[in-house]
């Protein structure tokens, strides 16, 4: 069922597939909205109770007009759908939240899984030249250029023209200037990911920007028991490339979760 939740100064478009057991809640990432997760929805959605929504100035979300935090607004997600407990699956930025979220409230995560994500508070994982490159054809209002230089930078796994990672990539661009100084980052989390105690799997992609396999690299070595999960012909779009891997890794998180849950 879709609706629109609303959040602090603000309201986010969700969909709930409705279904027992402990939900499984899709964090998509900023350079696609939650149509990201279509190609491993349905099978996911068949067993367990999904819940997945855009981010603020995503998809089906409106542009924000005040200040807001990811993190609060995934527990706001969270306590509308009167979730106690969820499996939390961060892709990118949604791993970022996602990460963050298990920290804020660790009781109400059963399982992380982390594709090619990102967290705050990692050292160096900036790429200046790439941001004033986007600033210099954003000013310009070069859509075209913005969208070649996003191919080029994070669906280095595609083959031109790479139809639907173009769509996403062309839906989501709007949002990284219409976001722009009202995002809050959260506090830094990196430093903190020794206290995780759930279950948890990341996977990255070997063909993602080099900064961001190194970044993966260091979050797995910090999660305790991280399973770690290498696919050497990803990018930064996992759902798209490896939609078969993805499905088993949520499925199996997932599954655990549920069986944890009964016999306690």
């Amino acid at each position: 069922m879709e609706t629109m939740v609303q959040v602090e100064d603000g309201e986010i478009w969700a969909d709930d597939t409705g279904g027992d057991g402990v939900p499984v809640v899709l964090l998509h990432p900023g350079i696609a909205d939650s149509r990201c997760w279509e190609p491993v929805l349905a099978e996911v959605a068949a067993r367990h109770r999904v819940i997945r929504y855009d981010a603020r100035g995503f998809g089906k979300s409106p542009d924000p007009t005040a200040s807001y935090s990811p993190a609060e607004d995934l527990r706001q997600v969270l306590d509308h759908f009167e979730v106690g407990r969820a499996v939390l699956v961060g892709t990118s930025m949604g791993g970022a939240t996602a990460v963050s979220g298990a920290l804020n409230q660790p009781s109400r995560v059963a399982a992380l899984v982390l594709l090619v994500p990102g967290i705050t508070g990692f050292p160096d994982l900036e790429e200046p030249e790439l941001t004033a490159r986007i600033a210099e054809l954003a000013t310009a209002g070069d859509m075209d250029g913005l969208l070649a230089l996003a191919l080029e930078t994070w669906a280095a796994a595609g083959t031109p023209p790479d139809t639907r990672a173009a769509e996403w990539l062309r839906a989501a661009i709007p949002a990284w200037f219409t976001t722009y100084g009202h995002q809050r980052q959260d506090p830094p989390a990196f430093p903190r990911l020794g206290e995780l105690r759930m279950p948890c799997t990341l996977l990255l992609g070997e063909k993602d920007l080099p900064k961001t396999v190194h970044c993966n690299e260091a979050m797995a070595a910090a999660i305790p028991d991280c399973h770690l999960v290498r696919l050497p012909d990803c990018d930064h779009l996992p759902t798209l490339r490896a939609p078969e891997t993805v499905r088993e890794l949520v499925l199996a998180a997932a599954g655990r979760a549920d069986a944890t849950a009964t016999s306690g």
